[in-house]
């Protein structure tokens, strides 16, 4: 390939704008920096504070992502988790959040799952959510990112 046809090649990037990534975190001031961080990215988003919630929402929205925290009033992460994994959302990729101190081998047996794509402790990192979902939902930072305005 030469120089001149690389740069005429497309982009196989998705824009922000057409995923919709679900959060799903009780603590108001988490779930609230969270979604600051992704639809600063150009993501859409939607909430959900509890794990009845979560369960209702996301089968019905469809998102392609779901960020979701693993200590939740209304079931736990735990049991959203194995709830997903069945019908319409099991292909649904997840991000697991927790700000509880979780062994490796606990850690291990929830990234085993096959919609878990990581697993992070709080405090979430801006900077790394940001490139991660970009990274899971092959999409490319636009403008003012998080990526690279923190």
């Amino acid at each position: 390939m030469t120089e001149e046809s690389q740069e005429q090649a497309p982009e196989a990037h998705d824009k922000p704008g057409d995923k919709l990534i679900v959060i799903v975190d009780d603590d108001d001031s988490v779930r609230e920096l969270l979604e600051f961080v992704v639809k600063k990215e150009g993501f859409r988003v939607d909430t959900a504070s509890d794990g009845e919630q979560a369960l209702r929402k996301i089968p019905e929205l469809k998102p392609d992502l779901v960020i979701l925290d693993m200590m939740l009033p209304r079931y736990g992460g735990f049991e959203i988790l194995r709830e997903l994994q069945n019908g319409e959302a099991s292909g649904v990729p997840i991000v697991i959040i927790t700000g509880r101190y979780s062994d490796q081998s606990t850690k291990n047996m929830i990234k085993a799952e096959s919609n878990v794509k990581e697993f992070l402790e709080k405090p979430v990192r801006p900077q790394f959510l940001a490139m991660l979902l970009h990274k899971l939902l092959n999409t490319k930072p636009q403008g003012q990112s998080a990526v690279g305005g923190w």
